[in-house]
């Protein structure tokens, strides 16, 4: 439910579309692995480069304490902006029209259109957020000081303007996933990165770091330091937008800027476009009101998790299925599209479940993982955050990891339904899963202390995905005439889970064995307790997966080689 602030985040980033050569839909588990790992690659180069960034963010201003909260606010906001008023609407809309361009004897005039519209269109409303940014920052917060909303809405007026580059970086990616040149989208988030670290190492350099609590006197925060962190922030992702005109300009694309709404199937796509916006705002009015929850709670005191603390926790939470997920997601979308509007509804369910199946193998693991080594992950990922931040950061990461089984399904089959062009049934599954969700937090405001706030908003956020990815198995099973091939994917998860219930414990074993969470090295330097969170994560994690892994070859779980065997096989080379 969070808007995604690079391609990891969400398959929505990846939709395929463009003029040129359609992709070759994957046909096997091993093609399916082949091109899953061309994009995982980009995705983990850009995703290591954004931990070092993020690192240096908290060592800037920390993870805790009223600049970071202030901060992570304003820098939300382009992204939920772009998911509300753009993200949404471009991939249900642009990516069906875009494939059908290709059958169109004038698909490079149709392409040219789509993309100028949708650009001129981001430009116009990312001007108009830009001038209303106080008033922004006020709906998304609750129980702030004068002062501190005049920080956000300071860091807003920088931060904003990203959503024009984050619409055009979908935009370019789009063109370049149908011309199957899968990998400069995943690797352009790398360039975001270098700038942002360069940028913060300057930051560090000329005003020092933050305290373990973060910093929460504001009579030292001046104009200078504003403009360093909140301009670095916009500028990486400048660099991470235009640096793919490179790969299209050596294909030997070109974007002629054309207005002009004819002859592009958008009338056809407008029920889809309402719909589909639709959703999208619903769905981050919840993330509005978990926002603001996060927000009060974050001012309650320096030992409470608040809106940065649960950034972190969905940073980690995010990285398994950014790695894995997304990529085959995006490999599968294309051919699913292209299936749906041939009407070949056992192509469309064959690769949903091929999917389904493969995605469940990884993430049911990397969920143990993550609840199992949520304080020696948090350590290594987010060593600057010390040992107050990581033990506030940790239980809102276990919280959230318990949704991240069913966040693999409901992305896979949210594409499938706009591959059908049916954003009706995406927005009414949207209404209790966000009811679900804004009823969890009331909940917590009710009858939990504020210390346990943030990590309810963890677990409210899991429970609706869950009943998110149930709704969905029900609309699909329909759609797809009354099967969805359930059968094998119960019995794959059922194996799975039972692997990963057994290799947890044998992984909570080893880390209780080694210390627990006493052995990681807080007040030693970042250094130190990176390298401790490394050996604890890494020991305990190896023992996990070689037991799941033994485990799922005994169940004769077959799935396991669609991710294993392209790896083997570049190992092996």
């Amino acid at each position: 439910m969070t808007a995604p602030t690079d391609p990891a985040s969400d398959p929505s980033a990846e939709a395929s579309g463009g003029p040129g050569t359609p992709a070759t839909p994957p046909s096997s588990t091993s093609s399916l692995g082949r091109n899953s790992i061309v994009m995982a690659a980009g995705t983990a180069a850009s995703r290591l480069g954004g931990l070092v960034r993020n690192m240096m963010l908290v060592a800037a201003i920390g993870s805790a304490g009223t600049v970071a909260n202030a901060f992570d606010v304003a820098n939300k906001l382009p992204n939920v902006l772009f998911a509300i008023l753009a993200g949404g609407m471009l991939n249900a809309v642009l990516v069906p029209q875009i494939v059908k361009a290709f059958r169109a004897h004038n698909a490079q005039e149709r392409v040219d259109k789509l993309l100028t519209v949708s650009a001129v269109g981001i430009l116009a409303i990312t001007a108009v957020l830009t001038g209303g940014a106080a008033w922004v920052v006020m709906l998304y917060t609750d129980g702030w000081s004068a002062e501190q909303l005049a920080l956000g809405t300071v860091f807003a007026y920088w931060c904003i303007p990203q959503l024009f580059f984050y619409g055009l970086y979908t935009l370019l990616g789009q063109v370049l996933n149908a011309r199957e040149q899968f990998g400069p989208f995943m690797w352009a988030p790398v360039a975001n990165n270098v700038v942002s670290v360069l940028g913060f190492a300057v930051f560090l350099i000329v005003f020092g770091g933050a305290p373990d609590t973060g910093i929460n006197d504001l009579s030292e925060w001046n104009t200078p330091r504003t403009i360093l962190l909140a301009g670095t922030a916009t500028l990486g992702i400048v660099a991470q937008a235009l640096v793919l005109l490179v790969p299209l300009l050596r294909s030997g694309f070109r974007w002629n800027l054309r207005l002009g709404l004819r002859g592009i199937g958008l009338r056809s796509a407008g029920a889809v476009a309402m719909w589909t916006f639709a959703a999208v705002v619903l769905e981050q009015a919840g993330v509005l009101y978990l926002t603001r929850v996060a927000a009060e709670a974050g001012n309650a005191g320096e030992a409470v998790a608040g809106n940065a603390s649960y950034t972190q926790a969905l940073l980690i939470y995010l990285l398994p299925h950014s790695l894995v997920t997304v990529s085959i997601a995006t490999a599968l979308f294309t051919g699913i599209s292209k299936a749906a509007q041939a009407g070949d509804t056992d192509r469309v369910r064959s690769d949903l479940s091929l999917g389904l199946r493969t995605i469940g193998v990884f993430t049911v693991f990397a969920t143990a993982a993550l609840v199992v080594l949520a304080g020696p992950a948090t350590a290594f990922i987010v060593p600057t955050a010390g040992e107050q931040g990581t033990a506030l950061i940790a239980p809102v990461l276990v919280a959230l990891s318990l949704g991240l089984v069913p966040l693999g399904g409901m992305a896979l089959m949210k594409w499938v339904f706009y591959a059908y062009e049916d954003g009706r049934s995406v927005f009414w599954i949207t209404v209790p899963s966000t009811v679900a969700l804004v009823a969890g937090l009331a909940a917590a405001q009710i009858w939990l202390p504020v210390e346990l706030w943030v990590i309810a908003a963890g677990g409210a956020y899991a429970l609706s995905n869950w009943i998110t990815v149930l709704l969905r198995t029900g609309g699909l099973k329909r759609k797809l005439g009354g099967r969805l091939d359930g059968g094998r994917i119960f019995v794959l998860h059922a194996k799975t889970v039972l692997a990963a219930t057994v290799a947890g414990g044998a992984g909570w074993g080893v880390y209780q064995l080694v210390g627990g969470f006493d052995v990681l090295s807080f007040g030693k330097g970042w250094v130190l307790t990176m390298l401790s969170g490394l050996w604890v994560t890494a020991l305990c994690g190896l023992v996990m997966l070689a037991v799941y892994v033994l485990l799922l070859r005994l169940l004769r779980v077959e799935e396991l080689n669609g991710l294993l065997g392209p790896v083997l096989a570049r190992l092996r080379r």
